[in-house]
């Protein structure tokens, strides 16, 4: 069995929610205190084992690929100060071990769409795909528990958590059988059902580990839900041919692609940060005082 080494991560979206900040930059360029959402979740995808970072792009993206791209004028100044911490910090955004590939998605045609787009990147081994918006945190990176039950069942693995039945019409939903603690035999996954129909109450996360025969069925797929092509259609003709896992995570999700989602964890990891928690918990007592 081969292992996980690739991850995808499709960063195409215009992110319009976050504008007007998302005019000119990427929404997954977005800080959450000092490092960008998209930082976060390479760091998860590293942690898991995963050495081959594929960025599926589109306009005006090209922040993204300056981040993970060494930065000499930077090093150069920051050695010459002998700022050695800083220094180090820099050099850990891309390990040399690491590397990362980009493709460009020429349109908006949705997430099975941008899947596809890295299918030569993968070939015939096993990947990840990783939305940044979804910031997961657990004790055990998100994607390292994920890596763990593909590793066990050489199944592919979806990441779900539970989510209020009144809000399915934003997920992926998923159905199946538990088989043993947090890990689901998928029988079936709609796209956004409305309440009154949606299969349960599991809502698929932006966490995949996939098998390559998904390709077969996202070349295809026709349009579904908003007219775009959905890996979620793409998974539900894989559980025709094989074995397909939900399982459920042990961490905090923080929806970053919505304001509310990103302003909860921008407070939940300022008050955890080395340099700022003191003061940050500080200023947040006062507020309450005087509120």
């Amino acid at each position: 069995m081969l292992n996980v080494n690739k991850a995808i991560f499709p960063v195409a979206g215009l992110g319009t929610r976050f504008l007007p900040a998302t005019k000119a930059s990427p929404k997954e360029m977005l800080p959450v205190v000092d490092k960008p959402l998209i930082q976060y979740a390479v760091e998860e995808a590293m942690a898991a084992g995963i050495t081959e970072m594929i960025f599926v792009t589109g306009r005006s993206k090209r922040a993204i690929e300056d981040h993970f791209d060494k930065s000499y004028e930077i090093e150069s100044e920051l050695e010459t100060r002998g700022k050695q911490k800083l220094l180090e910090l820099v050099r850990s955004i891309k390990p040399s071990h690491v590397h990362c590939a980009y493709v460009r998605q020429p349109e908006a045609l949705g997430l099975g769409h941008a899947v596809l787009c890295a299918e030569k990147l993968i070939g015939d081994q096993p990947f990840a795909v990783m939305l940044a918006d979804d910031l997961l945190d657990g004790k055990r990176p998100v994607l390292a528990q994920m890596v763990d039950v593909f590793d066990h069942y050489h199944s592919s693995v979806i990441g779900v958590e539970q989510v209020p039945r009144e809000d399915t019409r934003s997920y992926g939903i998923v159905d199946g059988k538990e088989w043993e603690d947090s890990i689901i035999k998928m029988s079936n996954i709609v796209e956004k059902p409305a309440p009154d129909v949606a299969p349960s109450n599991l809502g698929v996360v932006g966490r995949y580990v996939l098998k390559p025969r998904i390709f077969k069925h996202l070349r295809a797929l026709k349009p579904g839900a908003g007219g775009e092509l959905q890996l979620t259609d793409a998974i539900q003709a894989l559980l025709a041919d094989e074995q397909v896992l939900a399982y459920r995570y042990d961490g905090q999700r923080y929806d970053c692609g919505s304001k509310i989602g990103y302003l909860k964890a921008t407070v939940e990891f300022a008050l955890r940060h080395p340099e700022v928690a003191s003061d940050f918990q500080h200023y947040l007592a006062e507020r309450m005082e005087t509120h």
